[in-house]
Parts: structure tokens; C-alpha cells; sequence
């Protein structure tokens, strides 16, 4: 397998885009977060919060993409791909990251409570996994910060 050129110049682009799916979610009730995987600088495979809409707890924004892009590429997994997600990914979606073989994870947000990568431990660094993820926090995270503090804030205001 080749290794993997990173492309930074295109992070922000793509993290755009998975915004503009996060405010998609928010518009549905859904928390605002959005997924976009993308392999060799096309977008496969993309998504946002939905497990209200289809009543399915795993149904987080980086569960959407990853299924429509493994469906797209006809293959389960995904190498040398990309994952843009507008917040920090939990456990449940750092296990999927790793069992489809993800290589690179470019998040916006931290997630204090629940972020996997970054805030509540360090989930790709560990010794026992047989695949490793490359990550890199913080792009674009203000904005990505800002459509969740207004969600929650509109959503505390209705209550």
C-alpha cells in the first residue's frame, strides 16, 4: 500500500462541507454533526447526526458517511481515505474508524465529555490496535463549536 500524501490545503473545503450537513441535522432536530469521507480527493460518502430520524442510537454523523462511502466503493474498507467530521469522534465511531481502515480523521470541535481522540483519551494511539489512524484536531473548530452552542442554547430556550 502507498503511503498516504496529505493534502491540508483541502481541510478546510471539506470541513465546510461537513457543516453544511451538520446545519442539515440541526434544521431536523438532530444534534448539528456532520461526516464527509473522502478517498482519493473525491467525496464517497457523507452524513450527519440522524439516530432521532431513524431511530438507531448508532446513527452518528461518521456512521452515515462511513456506510454510504464503504457502499459507494463496494468494499468495507476504506483506504487511504479521509474523514472530516465537525466534532471530536466518541468510541463508538473510533472503533469504526479503525475496523474500516480510515487513515486520516480531521475533526473541528473538541468533545469534553464523550471525544475519544483527543479529550477523554487517546483511542488511535493505543498498542493494541491493528490499524493506525492518523488525526489532527481544530479545523475550522470555532465555527464548528458555534452551530452546536446555538443548537443547545435554542433547544434550552424552548424548554
Amino acid at each position: 500500500m502507498r503511503p498516504q500524501i496529505i493534502d491540508r490545503s483541502r481541510d478546510q473545503e471539506f470541513m465546510r462541507l461537513a457543516l453544511d450537513l451538520a446545519a442539515q441535522g440541526a434544521a431536523l432536530g438532530e444534534v448539528p454533526v456532520g461526516a464527509v469521507l473522502v478517498q482519493h480527493g473525491q467525496v464517497i460518502g457523507q452524513g450527519f447526526n440522524r439516530p432521532i430520524i431513524d431511530s438507531d442510537p448508532s446513527a452518528h454523523a461518521e456512521m452515515v458517511a462511513i456506510r454510504a462511502a464503504a457502499k459507494a466503493a463496494s468494499n468495507y474498507r476504506l483506504p487511504g481515505s479521509t474523514l472530516y467530521v465537525t466534532l471530536e469522534p466518541c468510541s463508538m465511531c473510533a472503533g469504526l474508524i479503525v475496523h474500516s481502515r480510515v487513515a486520516r480523521v480531521v475533526y473541528g470541535a473538541l468533545e469534553p465529555k464523550a471525544g475519544i481522540v483527543q479529550s477523554q483519551g487517546q483511542f488511535f494511539s493505543q498498542g493494541f490496535l491493528n490499524h493506525r489512524v492518523m488525526f489532527e484536531g481544530g479545523v475550522l473548530a470555532e465555527e464548528c463549536g458555534v452551530i452546536l452552542s446555538e443548537f443547545f442554547k435554542a433547544r434550552r430556550a424552548k424548554a
